[in-house]
């Protein structure tokens, strides 16, 4: 009994040790220097991208309670969004140690899920299936949140399992209970990427971009919509075999050489790039300087222009150049004297791209182009050239 009464007094002891040499809460300098406060700040700071805003004010919620979860879970996505998952999955870690309520706990799986599909399968192969797991938990916790769903959504999204990270925001949009603006712009591009049914892994990873690319445009042309083959069969290679005497034509010693493309050495969609300038498609050619500009974001008149050259060279059709030259603009954002007009008339008319905003009838030319639209063009291409 006595030996049990020690055991149990070094016990406190050092329990009580080990909170003495723990971090200690620093004192708040005003009324709303809370750390629910901070943590409030620190996420309206990390949905706008100010990570370093975000980083102190979750930090300073640390400081005043270093118990306190959802400074965590905070630190944790701010760690994740600058690339370091170790110090990521390390908050995480604590902010599941010092979670207390159910929807605290919850939140802390939700931060999993966030970082997981952050990190890919550059932190782990089974990403994804660990993802799923949180998510479980999380929706047990705290059934009547949205938020389990919307950022489930996210990671099927960009594992590329498109039906089911369509079923998640479509559930967001029925649950209305938060997240609707940004499930239901989710939801549109998931449908679009859908009809798109892009068929290659390159075209997949493209589906989720904001904004394309020179590059990925010369990659969708090529490995999409297959260019290169449409155009071999439009204009085969004819060879002259007749006897050429020989003549002054003929001179030693004199090369014509191609222009050198000096940008695009290391990237990693060279081939596909050189196949586009090979195949002179407009507007994704290189400039005077040589210079291809691989990583310069197209608009949506550039790429109208690529997919009228494309539809002029395949068809054969070379009114389409002209066909709407004069015609007056149904777009109140696009001028009919301007140089793209007719390309854009092209696409529209022909269901290849849609007018940006329906509300207000803008084309937005100057708009980028989002991956899922430019497959949505593609896929439309395809059906219009008989090639799906």
């Amino acid at each position: 009994m006595a030996a049990k009464k020690i055991i149990n007094a070094v016990t406190v002891i050092c329990l009580l040790f080990l909170w003495a040499c723990g971090p200690k809460a620093v004192a708040p300098q005003a009324v709303m220097d809370t750390p629910a406060h901070h943590v409030a700040n620190g996420n309206k700071f990390l949905e706008s991208g100010r990570l370093d805003d975000a980083f102190a004010a979750f930090t300073r919620a640390a400081q005043l309670d270093p118990r306190y979860s959802p400074a965590y879970v905070g630190l944790g996505l701010v760690y994740g969004k600058r690339g370091d998952f170790d110090r990521a999955f390390e908050n995480m870690d604590r902010a599941k140690k010092f979670a207390e309520a159910d929807a605290e706990m919850a939140d802390v799986h939700v931060g999993y899920i966030r970082i997981l599909t952050m990190a890919g399968k550059s932190a782990d192969d089974q990403w994804l299936k660990k993802a799923e797991q949180h998510f479980a938990k999380a929706k047990e916790l705290a059934p009547d949140e949205a938020a389990p769903y919307f950022y489930m959504g996210i990671a099927y999204k960009n594992a590329y399992r498109f039906m089911d990270a369509a079923t998640m925001f479509r559930r967001v949009l029925d649950m209305d209970k938060g997240f609707i603006g940004k499930a239901d712009r989710e939801y549109a591009i998931v449908q679009r990427i859908q009809r798109a049914m892009p068929g290659t892994a390159m075209g997949k990873k493209i589906a989720l971009l904001p904004s394309i690319t020179r590059a990925d445009a010369a990659a969708l042309f090529i490995e999409e919509l297959k260019i290169d083959e449409l155009f071999a069969r439009k204009n085969p290679k004819v060879f002259d075999t007749s006897f050429k005497a020989p003549g002054s034509s003929f001179k030693t010693g004199e090369y014509v050489s191609a222009p050198v493309v000096t940008d695009i050495g290391n990237h990693v969609l060279k081939q596909d790039i050189e196949a586009v300038i090979n195949l002179q498609v407009k507007g994704l050619q290189p400039g005077p300087d040589h210079r291809f500009e691989p990583d310069k974001v197209i608009t949506r008149a550039e790429f109208a222009m690529m997919v009228e050259d494309i539809l002029i060279k395949i068809t054969g059709d070379d009114s389409l150049a002209t066909k709407f030259i004069g015609s007056r603009s149904p777009f109140p954002d696009l001028r009919n004297d301007l140089p793209y007009f007719n390309a854009v008339m092209v696409c529209v008319t022909r269901n290849i791209m849609e007018t940006a905003d329906s509300s207000t009838g803008e084309f937005r030319p100057l708009a980028p182009v989002s991956g899922a639209d430019a497959l949505l063009a593609i896929r439309q291409l395809k059906i219009q050239l008989g090639k799906n």
